[in-house]
């Protein structure tokens, strides 16, 4: 859970700094830094697994939980980027540019203006970053070394054919931690948000 947590703030911070440097700025390889960002989920789990063990192993880094955060943060951004981006793209530009011509801070229009059309965008990016890490094991399993998170133990436990109604007991409450995280995504990305309009003195 806290591995979970942990990688879904992660992944929050720094795929919405990602998703506003792709859509505000035009630069050299713009398209192709895009595509490195959506490179981990299209990549098999196995794959993106076995590169983190080898660039760990390879940088000195001991294996611990803080890896298993890294190694559920790279394809955990992937989500929140792809949200946050698609909304920036729905949003009008007008709005900002309106904001900006009545003298507001580059602060104000992101917290007035900005902030309120993507809040959606970002809780639902947040909840499905968390359902993917809560039951992330292939990537886990390359990064954890002697930590053993949840899914890991349900893994051992089915393969070596032990406490069965426990695991059963605990499959039921991940199923349902996974998927209302997802269902509310899904309400609240269809929703295009709206811009606080602060009321006039």
């Amino acid at each position: 859970m806290q591995v979970g947590l942990t990688a879904t703030v992660l992944a929050l911070v720094l795929g919405s700094c990602a998703a506003f440097a792709i859509h505000r700025m035009t630069w050299f390889g713009k398209e192709f830094v895009s595509l490195l960002f959506v490179l981990p989920l299209a990549l098999p789990g196995i794959v993106t697994g076995i590169s983190l063990q080898a660039f760990f192993s390879f940088a000195g880094f001991p294996l611990s939980s803080w890896t298993i955060v890294v190694g559920h943060t790279t394809f955990c951004i992937v989500v929140v980027y792809n949200n946050i981006l698609a909304r920036l793209r729905r949003t009008q530009g007008s709005l900002i540019e309106a904001a900006m011509d009545l003298g507001a801070s580059g602060f104000r229009v992101f917290r007035d203006i900005t902030l309120p059309l993507i809040s959606t965008a970002m809780v639902a990016g947040g909840m499905l970053a968390f359902a993917l890490s809560f039951d992330e094991v292939i990537v886990t399993t390359f990064t954890a070394g002697a930590q053993n998170t949840l899914p890991l133990w349900i893994f051992g436990a089915i393969r070596l054919g032990q406490r069965l109604p426990e695991v059963n007991v605990v499959v039921s409450f991940v199923i349902l931690v996974t998927i209302v995280p997802v269902v509310i995504a899904a309400r609240l990305t269809g929703g295009g948000g709206a811009a606080r309009v602060p009321a006039a003195k």
